[in-house]
């Protein structure tokens, strides 16, 4: 039997990443499908548990090979899924889960029509501008500019089967939950 597809998209500071988290925590079926990245770790993040951290050059060897279920430059970064690391976990009756942006979402969900696309908004603007300054992470201009994408990405939150406001994170978990053991 060949496990589902899930695609949790939304804004940097939607909630997603923690959504997701928890979600992989109370969903022991669904297992979730490592992308690739360019960009340099965050404290705390490891090769291979939070992203696989690739060079440049080797991101784009594994572009042109073909590798790529989906793939997006965002915020200057290159973000990408191998379709072979999708395909074992389905093969093995699993349910999968994909943290990616709209762009790659809409690029699966070409591939792969059954996948369930699922989007994640912040209450509004000014609270996304919040919780991206708490970070601590970025400079002002830096968070500007994710504000302003995020307008922009939030645009296509109509694309996915399912909008997910995270005013609430434990309603909102409990909201994925619900729509995964359906």
């Amino acid at each position: 039997m060949s496990g589902r597809l899930f695609i949790v998209s939304g804004p940097s500071g939607a909630g997603k990443s923690s959504l997701c988290a928890s979600l992989l925590q109370h969903t022991p079926d669904l297992q979730l499908a490592i992308s690739c990245t360019t960009r340099d770790p965050r404290p705390g993040e490891e090769n291979g548990r939070e992203y696989h951290f690739l060079s440049i050059p080797a991101f784009k060897e594994q572009q042109e090979a073909g590798d790529f279920l989906e793939w997006a430059n965002v915020h200057g970064n290159l973000y990408g899924t191998r379709q072979s690391d999708v395909e074992a976990i389905m093969k093995s009756g699993r349910d999968v889960l994909l943290e990616i942006d709209w762009q790659g979402a809409a690029q699966v969900a070409e591939k792969i029509p059954t996948a369930i696309r699922l989007f994640i908004l912040p209450p509004s603007l000014d609270e996304l501008r919040r919780r991206l300054t708490s970070r601590g992470q970025d400079d002002i201009a830096i968070v500007q500019r994710r504000v302003a994408a995020a307008e922009a990405e939030m645009a296509h939150a109509g694309e996915a089967h399912f909008q997910i406001i995270n005013d609430d994170f434990d309603i909102s978990l409990q909201r994925l939950i619900g729509i995964i053991q359906q």
